[in-house]
This record gives structure tokens, C-alpha cells and sequence, in this order.
């Protein structure tokens, strides 16, 4: 039975809700210092996961050719239109909060939309428990968008709370996929799955820390690519 993207669908209700409840009373410096600790844990995951690697050469093939893929298919840019896509729906219902601008509160929904649902540590997350059971990064992704949903919640109001809904749906389609993948794949395979979902996660806690910039979406064509470069690396080398 799925438990990961349940519990973390929870977290970003509870946590939209708290923040948009309190509002502006939390303190900027709460603010500006827990992203940069959501960021640093989400580095220590990606290394955690990385030191798993069977067979690094097919890993970096893997994640080179997926970011390819992703920035020739700009997978980025497509997932940020179609959240803008609900700009309309989203203003209607969950009018902007006070001191923000109806631009400022759709850019910034807009981006956090795509946060929780176009993470590396998401979709990495949801994938890994359809294929082994185990829920544990989801959980760590449950603990980081509770607090993560709190804070943005604090400025854009009770809107947050509803990107718990295609999050859901989102992670359980992935690890519905990753249920049916899992007869196809062994110990090896996995290992280096692991290790591309590291480095995706290494890339997203630098990005949160806002040392740079990784296109994190155009990397994510990686996990799809990784277990047959894997099979064939192992057959060949």
C-alpha cells in the first residue's frame, strides 16, 4: 500500500493552512533561513544517495543525455505554462493576499506549483516506492513541504493548500508506473536509479539555496533513461 504521497499531500494542506492562518506574523528571518536549511538537507539526501552507484559511467551518461532531452523538449518551460494555465481559476477563488500584486501572487504560485509538483525529489520519491516499498524520501520530501507550504502560505494565503491535489495525483500515477517497471529491473539497475535521483536532489538543494540555478525539470527525462543505459553498460562492460 502507498503511504509517501498520501502523508506528503497532507503536509502541504496542513502546512498551507497554518501559514496562511498566520499570516505575516512569522518573522522574515524564519522565512529567509528555513528555505536555505530545506535546501542543505535535500544536498546531504543526494549525496547519501549517490555513494550507491554501481556503475557511475552509465549514471552521467544517463543524467548528460536527459538533460538533453529535457532542454531540447524544454520541459521546464512546458510545466511552467501549464500551471500558468491556471491563472484564471486560481485569482477567482484564492484572491492575492494583501501587499501582493496580482502579478507577484501568480509568479510566485506559479513557481512554488511547480516545487512541489516537478521535484526531482518527488518524482524520484514516488518512483522508488512503487519499485521497493520503501516511502523514506517521500517522508523527508513530507517533513521539508510542510514547512516549505507554511512559509510561502504566509504570503500567498489558503492558495497553497490546493497543490496538495495534483501532487497527489502526480506521485500516485509514478508509482503506479514504477509498480509495473520493477519485474524488469535488478539490484544494479536500482542502485544507479538511485544514484541519477541523487544527483537530481544534489542539483534541487543547490537551486533552494539559490547557489545556482540547475533547470531541475529538463534533468528528470535522466530516470527514465538510466535503468536500460545501466542493463546495456553491465552487458557490455
Amino acid at each position: 500500500m502507498l503511504i509517501g504521497p498520501y502523508a506528503n499531500g497532507l503536509a502541504v494542506v496542513v502546512g498551507g493552512l497554518v501559514g496562511a492562518f498566520l499570516g505575516n506574523k512569522l518573522p522574515e528571518r524564519v522565512r529567509v533561513a528555513l528555505p536555505l536549511t530545506f535546501g542543505l538537507s535535500s544536498i546531504c539526501l543526494g549525496i547519501t544517495l549517490i555513494i550507491k552507484v554501481k556503475y557511475m559511467p552509465a549514471v552521467v551518461l544517463a543524467v548528460v543525455c536527459g538533460a538533453l532531452i529535457g532542454e531540447i523538449c524544454y520541459v521546464e518551460k512546458g510545466i511552467g505554462r501549464l500551471a500558468g494555465s491556471m491563472r484564471t481559476i486560481i485569482d477567482k477563488v484564492f484572491p492575492p493576499q494583501e501587499g501582493l500584486s496580482h502579478e507577484e501572487f501568480i509568479e510566485k504560485f506559479v513557481a512554488i506549483l511547480v516545487l512541489f509538483c516537478a521535484s526531482g525529489t518527488g518524482i524520484f520519491g514516488a518512483m522508488q516506492e512503487g519499485m521497493t516499498g520503501d516511502p523514506s524520501i517521500l517522508y523527508i520530501k513530507t517533513i521539508l513541504d510542510l514547512f516549505t507550504a507554511l512559509i510561502f502560505a504566509t504570503s500567498l494565503g489558503y492558495a497553497v493548500a490546493t497543490i496538495a491535489v495534483p501532487q497527489l495525483i502526480i506521485q500516485l500515477c509514478l508509482a503506479m508506473l514504477a509498480i509495473f517497471i520493477l519485474p524488469l529491473t535488478n539490484a544494479e539497475m536500482m542502485a544507479d536509479f538511485s544514484a541519477v535521483g541523487g544527483i537530481i536532489m544534489l542539483a534541487t538543494g543547490f537551486r533552494i539555496c539559490g547557489i545556482k540555478m540547475f533547470p531541475i525539470a529538463n534533468m528528470l527525462p535522466a530516470l527514465l533513461l538510466i535503468m536500460p543505459i545501466s542493463h546495456v553498460w553491465a552487458s557490455l562492460f
